[in-house]
């Protein structure tokens, strides 16, 4: 497939009556749902995933059944070469540039976003395919036993080893594992002589003493966080507050 894809299918939120927020997946032309694909973002609701991941995996169907239309491809079962296809076209085809002056460079996905998108692709057909909507043969094909001959630092690997075999998806790009980086305790010193509130410095020792990410920091159990500083030891207690729509 060649040139720009058509937008047969975009996400779109969708307002209850009652005031509550969702994500669907419609037809361009005249707006209708996707059964499917949106029985599936309900069905992440239902599990209780963030709004957040159901917006991105809502983007990431509709790309995934406008490629589909625009192919001529059966989404619901597509041939393993098919979406093998997919996934390069998704690393070389070009997408619009961010800016709309003259000469704006066009972007491209990178491996690990097409793995990303792939990803969910695999996730909706395998959840299509215990609705009936997708054969067992397909799904089977999506994945295949690995053994792990180097373990993860903590992992269980069973008394006879029989946790070493996992199943992987066989449609992905391989691509490096990026390194990790951290701060000095010179650095991390820096930061915490240029905070101006003590909630400010107690996230940046937090992060520093645990290695917990910011997002978990903040959004930890939907609480907020209170410190003060005494004779240079930190005290932390938490205090629970209303949770928002997104679960933030």
């Amino acid at each position: 497939m060649s040139g720009s894809l058509p937008r047969f299918y975009r996400p779109e939120r969708a307002v209850a009556a009652d005031g509550s927020v969702s994500w669907v997946v419609v037809f361009d032309e005249d707006l209708g749902l996707h059964v499917e694909a949106c029985a599936y973002l309900a069905g992440l609701r239902a599990a209780g995933r963030a709004f957040n991941t159901e917006k991105t995996y809502a983007g990431r169907i509709a790309l995934y059944l406008s490629y589909c239309l625009g192919c001529g491809v059966d989404w619901s079962r597509p041939s393993l070469a098919q979406l093998m296809v997919m996934m390069r076209w998704l690393v070389d085809e070009s997408m619009p540039a961010r800016s709309r002056r003259p000469g704006a460079k066009a972007r491209y996905r990178s491996e690990g976003t097409a793995n990303a998108i792939m990803g969910t692709v695999v996730e909706f057909l395998s959840w299509c395919c215990l609705q009936g909507w997708v054969p067992p043969t397909l799904v089977n094909a999506l994945s295949r036993p690995k053994y792990l001959r180097y373990l993860p630092a903590g992992f269980d690997a069973g008394e006879d080893g029989q946790n070493r075999t996992v199943m992987a998806r066989t449609i992905k790009f391989r691509v490096a594992v990026p390194r990790y980086e951290w701060l000095s305790d010179e650095e991390i010193a820096v930061l915490l002589s240029l905070t101006r509130h003590a909630r400010d410095a107690f996230l940046i020792q937090l992060l520093a003493e645990t290695g917990m990410r910011i997002g978990e920091a903040l959004g930890s159990a939907a609480r907020t966080c209170t410190c003060c500083r005494t004779l240079g030891c930190w005290a932390a207690g938490t205090r629970g507050r209303t949770s928002t729509s997104g679960g933030a």
